[in-house]
């Protein structure tokens, strides 16, 4: 019996899928190469499913007789391996990547002597329509907060976004840009205590108790899908971490990051310009500890953010906390510094590679902003997080349309000089204001 391969991603089953397998299976033997999360990170956002949730399914239609791993958006490697008869894909090509074109899949079939049966598409339904309706009904805390662990392992970098209200949420869920003929969107959101407290007209000195940052939180979570990662300082008390570890995991947070001082809280590009006192190596993995038994779940992370470099302790110090943070259990590693060149941060990312046991590092290049994310990967970068310039490029706006309504007693001024966006595009951005 012939062969027939069938590439899938199958986030969505809908019968546009089962009109083409229905076909495919005509010619043979169908053969689904089911894209891993990796290869589906390609081109866009991993799906909600995961790959044995999605094998599930397809293995279970009706016409599929077996389902493979597909590793890469390239069907290079599973035609040359299984050297099918047919290859069958639906006749409507989306402009994703070069790997993607039909001229690429072509050159592919024709080297391997595989025939192309391009099946009408199914006028009507869409998986990217599907997917995209899927945002307005929401998500749940335990897929939210999965993502982030199956983004880093399908990833080399993952892109963290600052978020203060659900407006920035919003923005960060749905903005996308062109670069290099790819699709690019974030990954994930980022609730930044200095963001969140200065929205509120707070100073950064942990003011802004735990219960308005879960409350800021929760308005995020109801207009967006994306995962998030919680800054909560140095963390508390030992005794509060524990709670607050599990009330962000109920709440299906990803991950939190503490840092490694003690005392009042004070921002970290201050350096030893104020008062700031790091935590010792013993108490720090205590804390860490005490989170980590707290979790219920295996999904949760704990990041530890070392202030070696910025409170001037020096790479060997840094280096030696990394490694005693991840052998208490710390499921990343965020390193930072206030310099305006990324040369320390680069050093340590060599040295930090070398040691034994490593785990996901973070980096927030807020100073050292130069940087590109291909070069973030380079240097063994798993997530990158922008850590405040949305609530940043909100202020100065706001700040210019305030002085020209005072200046000329009118908003028209404001309107004229594209100050203000029009209402009905901020309308269109939030679900269900029609």
């Amino acid at each position: 019996m012939k062969k027939v391969y069938l590439p899938m991603s199958a986030e969505i089953v809908h019968y546009g899928h089962i009109n083409v397998i229905n076909k495919a299976a005509k010619f043979g033997k169908v053969i689904v190469g089911l894209l891993t999360d990796s290869a589906i990170a390609e081109f866009e956002r991993v799906p909600h499913l995961t790959f044995e949730q999605r094998k599930n399914v397809v293995e279970n239609i009706k016409g599929v007789d077996s389902v493979i791993a597909q590793e890469t958006f390239s069907i290079e490697s599973n035609i040359n391996s299984l050297n099918p008869d047919y290859f069958v894909h639906g006749d409507v090509w989306h402009k994703r990547s070069e790997a993607s074109s039909r001229e690429k899949v072509v050159e592919i079939l024709n080297k391997a002597k595989v025939e192309l049966i391009e099946i009408p598409y199914t006028h009507g339904i869409s998986s990217a329509i599907l997917s995209e309706t899927s945002k307005i009904f929401g998500t749940t805390p335990s897929i939210r907060m999965t993502r982030l662990r199956r983004l880093i392992s399908s990833k080399p970098l993952i892109t963290v976004n600052e978020v203060h209200n659900g407006l920035s949420g919003l923005i960060t869920e749905y903005t996308t840009n062109d670069r290099g003929g790819k699709k690019v969107e974030f990954d994930a959101m980022w609730s930044s205590s200095l963001t969140d407290s200065t929205a509120k007209g707070m100073p950064d000195i942990e003011a802004v108790d735990m219960t308005s940052r879960v409350s800021s939180v929760n308005h995020i979570f109801e207009v967006t899908t994306k995962p998030m990662i919680f800054d909560a300082d140095t963390g508390g008390k030992i005794e509060h971490f524990s709670f607050t570890v599990r009330s962000l995991e109920r709440m299906g947070v990803s991950a939190v990051v503490i840092e490694d001082k003690v005392g009042l809280k004070k921002n970290s590009l201050f350096g030893n310009d104020v008062k700031q006192s790091q935590d010792s190596i013993v108490g720090f993995v205590e804390k860490i500890r005490a989170g980590k038994d707290a979790q219920v779940t295996n999904d949760f992370m704990i990041i530890a953010r070392i202030e070696s470099l910025i409170l001037g302790a020096g790479m060997k110090d840094a280096l030696e906390r990394a490694k005693a943070y991840i052998g208490a259990g710390a499921d990343g590693i965020m390193i930072h510094s206030r310099e305006k060149t990324p040369d320390e941060i680069f050093e340590f990312c060599e040295k930090y590679h070398k040691l034994s046991t490593t785990t996901p590092l973070m980096v927030v290049p807020s100073s050292f902003n130069t940087v590109s994310e291909k070069e973030w990967v380079d240097k063994g970068v798993s997530i990158v997080c922008y850590a405040n310039h949305m609530l940043r490029a909100a202020y100065p706006s706001m700040l210019n349309v305030a002085k020209s309504i005072l200046k000329n007693g009118r908003s028209f001024e404001a309107e004229q000089e594209n100050m203000c966006m029009p209402i009905k595009e901020i309308l269109d951005l939030i679900p269900g204001t029609r």
